[in-house]
């Protein structure tokens, strides 16, 4: 019986979690069970309805978020399968505000409890309502109590157990409904049986069931008192509480089965259909103040063959096909189709209500994220977590006459996909993509060969190395040249010494009776900068100062040409006196693991010539520790890789820059050697 706040509007639930736990199956189940498919796919077979792009399919793993809805009796549930390699997290970073309930789906296996962490955390600190599945239950080993207690550890909310397994010769067989006091045996790609409870499990079924009223008694005075008394609580009652305390992120309950055999997931799909809240509270918790008027907030942008596609969600209101949106700035967009997605089939609607979720054709200049409104009011911003940079790599097309289209292209990635960041740097002569990590750039590159037929190269990036003096000089520079007519005359001297790091450079005119004219003198200027572009060792030179002192001109000679080639000598001359040494960036590093990762990471950082500066626990992520350190660009190019393989994937670091170090003997040299040759 449904609870006082299920809902029976449209529903919108993620399904998050690790890879390979089983999110993708888990939807092909649930479309399976619902008559949504005629079929149920596989991922083996590259055949399910989510992961239908080419580059999920080669992974056998979700690169994007795949939308489906569906039916459940007579309700309606669009369900979002998230990718689970950390990589592409910020996918489902994005999509989060706009559902009603997400569920965590989970292996039953203690040693993989630290990948649920990233998403418990977010899903508790956003107020989403979330249940815990346990998937692959019939691979269990162990016992299912010391499973919970080790997940608890990764979740802030209590986790409340919904059901208890039913174990026949060391395998789970069925199990028990705890709100139900039902006994259910599962059958292979049917509804489960219900049976009668066993003496040898009655005890246990008491036992548990009065721990999970325990629970909800914790926020329920009135449940709390019927407990005291020994007074059995009415099952509407148990229905009702469970529902309110999902709703109000006060517990997380814990179903179990197996997607792939199609055991648990009516239960489950019952608990959606009872216990999540309908969309209005999914709306106030974006501060969104409907009235009357249509509002949708944007999830996702796919760009297609046909076009741009914004998948949404209707907040409020009554969303029509060819309805005009204002976005927060004032400015229109056109709605130009509306459809319903079950993963890359369409299915065209007129219009849609609010719960609904939706992929809007043509909303040009929309990006994911935003929300729009029918009418001009002040919409709220979504804020929405935006995940640092930690990996990046240089790109060329293997073509020039590419590049482009290359920008464009890039541009229609970064509108899918808004952990993508595309740089150009004119100084280093080199095109730069970031983002979460090898994989994630990979299927970024793979994307423009499949979607652009663009073919990409890719490099390590070139790090911006700098240099510098560390002793004054003085130098004449003198050009002359006599070749009919008008020649050309510049004399310079100048004094060249260095300055405290990060100073930069400054141009001192010291001219004393006109010996260079004053309109020269830019010139001079102009020829120094232009050199200070690649000094002696082949870099950028900063931190320095050049005067000029002294020199002299020809009245008809001289100009402003001449003055810049006599200066660019000067320095050409002098700066090889100065003792030039080279400059690397260190950054400012911030890392964050699990505590029982702390040691090693340490290790890494010092491997990679850091400089830990501290380290102390993370706020608000119970069990990690954040540590601080300094260290060189050259060495973070795959840090990411080696914290992941520390930590089951989820470690991570953030980094700006601090300084510029000197960096000298061998590393130097290499440095040195490898630009020239690349010159």
């Amino acid at each position: 019986m449904p609870g006082k706040n299920g809902g029976s509007g449209p529903r919108a639930v993620a399904l998050v979690g690790p890879y390979g736990s089983g999110k993708t199956t888990l939807l092909e189940s649930i479309l399976a069970i619902t008559g949504a498919v005629q079929r149920k796919g596989a991922v083996a077979q590259k055949n399910t309805v989510g992961d239908s792009s080419a580059e999920a399919r080669a992974r056998q793993m979700s690169v994007e978020v795949n939308c489906a809805t569906t039916k459940y009796l007579d309700e309606s549930f669009t369900f979002l399968d998230c990718p689970g390699s950390i990589e592409f997290l910020q996918d489902t970073l994005n999509i989060l505000p706009g559902v009603d309930a997400a569920v965590v789906v989970c292996e039953p296996e203690p040693a993989k409890v630290q990948m649920l962490q990233p998403y418990l955390k977010r899903l508790g600190d956003l107020g989403i309502p979330h249940f815990l599945f346990i998937n692959k239950i019939d691979k269990a080993s162990g016992n299912i109590g010391d499973l919970l207690a080790a997940l608890q550890e990764a979740s802030d909310k209590p986790l409340l157990m919904r059901q208890i397994p039913m174990v026949e010769n060391g395998a789970v067989k069925g199990f028990v409904d705890l709100a139900l006091e039902r006994a259910f045996v599962y059958r292979e790609h049917a509804e489960s049986k219900v049976v009668d409870l066993t003496d040898a499990i009655k005890d246990e079924e008491k036992q548990a069931r009065f721990s999970m009223l325990e629970k909800l008694a914790d926020y329920d005075e009135h449940l709390m008192e019927e407990l005291l008394s020994d007074v059995e609580p009415p099952r509407d009652e148990v229905f009702a509480d469970l529902s309110k305390e999902l709703a109000d992120g006060l517990v997380v309950p814990a179903l179990m089965g197996s997607a792939e055999k199609d055991n648990g997931i009516r239960r489950l799909l019952k608990a959606l259909r009872h216990e999540v809240p309908e969309v209005g509270a999914a709306a106030a918790r974006l501060g969104l103040k409907p009235n009357g008027e249509a509002i949708v907030q944007v999830l996702k942008t796919y760009n297609g063959a046909h076009g741009k596609l914004s998948l949404a969600r209707v907040m409020a209101g009554t969303l029509k096909d060819g309805a005009v949106l204002i976005r927060r700035d004032g400015s229109d967009a056109r709605i130009g189709g509306m459809f319903a997605l079950k993963g890359e089939a369409q299915t065209k609607l007129a219009e849609a209500k609010a719960g609904d979720t939706v992929a809007l054709g043509r909303l040009e200049g929309v990006a994911t994220g935003e929300t729009l409104s029918s009418a001009k009011n002040a919409l709220p911003k979504v804020e929405i977590e935006i995940l640092p940079v930690v990996y990046g790599f240089a790109i060329e097309c293997t073509d020039r006459k590419d590049e482009v289209k290359l920008t464009a292209a890039i541009h229609k990635l970064q509108e899918e996909d808004t952990s993508l960041h595309f740089e150009q740097d004119a100084a280093l002569q080199q095109m730069a993509l970031a983002g979460q990590g090898e994989i994630h750039l990979k299927v970024a590159v793979e994307k423009l060969l499949s979607k652009y037929g663009l073919k990409i190269a890719t490099h390590q990036p070139k790090v911006p190395y700098k240099e510098t003096i560390k002793k004054p000089a003085r130098q004449h520079g003198r050009h002359k040249r006599q070749s009919g007519g008008h020649g050309q005359f510049g004399d310079v001297h100048i004094e060249i010494r260095p300055l405290p790091r990060g100073s930069g450079f400054v141009f001192e005119d010291q001219i004393k009776g006109g010996v260079v004219p004053r309109n020269f003198i830019p010139s001079v200027e102009k020829g120094i900068v232009e050199y200070l572009k690649h000094g002696p060792l082949g870099f950028p030179v900063v931190d320095l100062a050049v005067a000029l002192v002294d020199g002299s001109f020809h009245a008809v000679d001289s100009s402003d040409a001449a003055f810049q080639t006599a200066a660019r000598i000067a320095m050409t001359e002098g700066m090889p006196n100065c003792a030039p040494v080279l400059l690397e960036p260190i950054m400012r590093v911030q890392i964050h693991v699990p505590n029982d990762a702390t040691s090693k990471a340490n290790q890494v950082v010092s491997g990679r010539r850091g400089q830990i500066m501290g380290f102390d626990s993370r706020p608000g992520w119970k069990g990690w520790d954040s540590v601080a350190a300094q260290m060189p660009l050259s060495e973070l190019h795959n840090l990411i890789i080696d914290l992941r393989s520390l930590t089951q994937g989820v470690g991570t670091f953030e980094m700006e820059f601090d300084h510029l170090a000197e960096l000298n003997g061998k590393l130097a040299e290499q440095v040195v050697a490898t630009h020239k040759a690349a010159a």
